[in-house]
């Protein structure tokens, strides 16, 4: 049997969003206790916990205390900027999910927590059913790649794992304009295929995709 592989205290930044494993996260941070804490995890090449709030604010504010979920995402920078002073500009990308096991906030405002380390989503072929998903998300992942500027900026990243049920669950979760807390049940499912079957209602419903 093989032992859980752990993370102390792993520094949270709790948001009104919800990080998905292979997830861009494009941040601009300017708060203190946020400050110090990715200048050090891009120092060290460390990540960082992302976990959604379930109450407070992103920006903290006196007598509100945060509260967030106990299951996140480990986001590790891939682009960092320090356009000018008490200002980063950060593209952290989703790894590995995580359970918080127990959490602390320290006195300068940030929280910090002991987490177990949750299984990466099994590869599951998608089946003939739900290929109109993974057909759509193709779709609009060209219609972005058109739109776009730059490319490295593009809201899905490559490599493009359209076969995957996971994947195409996750990418879809993160682009469709769903509320944040059936956006965190969605990324807590252990099994990739239900995430897909449920996301493909949604765009079946929608018109978005027709099965």
């Amino acid at each position: 049997m093989t032992t859980a592989l752990t993370l102390q205290s792993l520094p949270l930044f709790p948001l009104g969003a919800v990080l998905f494993p292979d997830g861009v996260l494009p941040l601009r941070i300017f708060e203190v206790r946020y400050l110090d804490m990715v200048g050090k995890c891009h120092k060290a090449g460390a990540p960082f916990g992302v976990v959604s709030l379930t109450q407070g604010n992103e920006v903290r504010q006196p007598g509100v205390r945060e509260a967030f979920a106990t299951v996140g995402t480990l986001a590790t920078i891939v682009e960092f900027e320090t356009p000018g002073p008490g200002l980063m500009l950060v593209r952290a990308h989703g790894a590995q999910r995580f359970r918080i096991q127990s959490s602390d906030q320290l006195k300068h405002g940030l929280w910090v927590a002991d987490v177990e380390r949750l299984a990466p989503d099994k590869v599951v072929e998608i089946p003939d059913d739900l290929k109109p998903a993974a057909t759509a998300l193709e779709k609009v992942i060209l219609s972005l790649q058109l739109r776009a500027l730059d490319a490295n900026q593009l809201p899905v990243a490559p490599p493009w794992k359209l076969d995957d049920c996971g994947w195409v669950a996750n990418r879809w979760c993160e682009l469709l304009p769903l509320p944040i807390s059936l956006k965190q049940r969605l990324m807590e499912l252990d099994n990739p295929l239900v995430r897909l079957e449920l996301v493909s209602d949604v765009l079946t419903r929608t018109g978005i995709a027709s099965s």
